[in-house]
């Protein structure tokens, strides 16, 4: 039965995706180097210890021009792009159903917790949320399973109790590797064939209430 629900944020629920594509092309153009936003876009799920070397290899995110451009992404993200961004459809009102279900929430996010705090408000659900896993609580970020085993840690719960709600393969794959199951939304931007390890696919967090007492969480309640 599940207990718990294990919740990414990024395109899951709030429309944060091309905004993240857009301050890391921003930053690295800061520092001198030339990105494509479409370059970036398909690693948007990852965590910036992940999806600098596939960018840009000879850059440490720890270091130099790694170090100051990660720094530059953040501050675009949490004064500029973060305060703009939309709510995925119906992200409160599931979030809200799943608590008065009686599933203990948390967040799992490779964002740093001060964009979480920025991002949960835009996603308007800050005040629904009490449990938070951000990239401080992993040694390595998604698609690692590090943040989903902190998340079940502070959850307190096994991976059999608990399912996770994301949006890009890397949360699948980091949820996996944890032992977790997924339920997916494409609201990310991610197509059905990225997101097929998923147990269950819905168009965004609306549908999902839509069909709540058939999906996966409504079955096991």
């Amino acid at each position: 039965m599940v207990q718990g629900v294990i919740l990414d944020v990024d395109g899951t629920l709030v429309l944060s995706n091309d905004a993240h594509a857009q301050a890391w092309v921003d930053a690295y153009a800061a520092y001198g180097y030339e990105v494509s936003f479409d370059k970036v876009r398909p690693l948007i799920g990852m965590g910036g210890d992940q999806l600098m070397p596939q960018v840009t290899p000879e850059l440490n995110k720890e270091e130099g021009d790694g170090k100051a451009i990660s720094e530059r992404r953040k501050e675009l993200m949490i004064n500029r792009y973060g305060p703009t961004v939309s709510p995925t459809k119906g992200a409160r009102q599931l979030i809200q159903r799943m608590k008065d279900e009686g599933l203990k929430l948390i967040i799992a996010s490779s964002a740093t917790s001060q964009e979480l705090e920025v991002l949960l408000k835009s996603a308007i659900v800050d005040d629904l949320i009490d449990q938070v896993t951000s990239s401080s609580d992993a040694e390595a970020s998604k698609p690692a399973p590090d943040i989903v085993e902190a998340a079940l840690k502070k959850l307190e719960m096994q991976p059999s109790e608990v399912l996770m709600l994301g949006d890009t393969p890397y949360d699948i794959q980091s949820a996996n590797a944890a032992g977790v199951g997924v339920i997916a939304v494409r609201c990310g931007g991610f197509n059905d064939p990225d997101l097929a390890g998923a147990k269950a696919i819905y168009d965004d967090p609306a549908d999902l209430l839509a069909h709540y007492a058939d999906s996966l969480l409504g079955k096991s309640r």
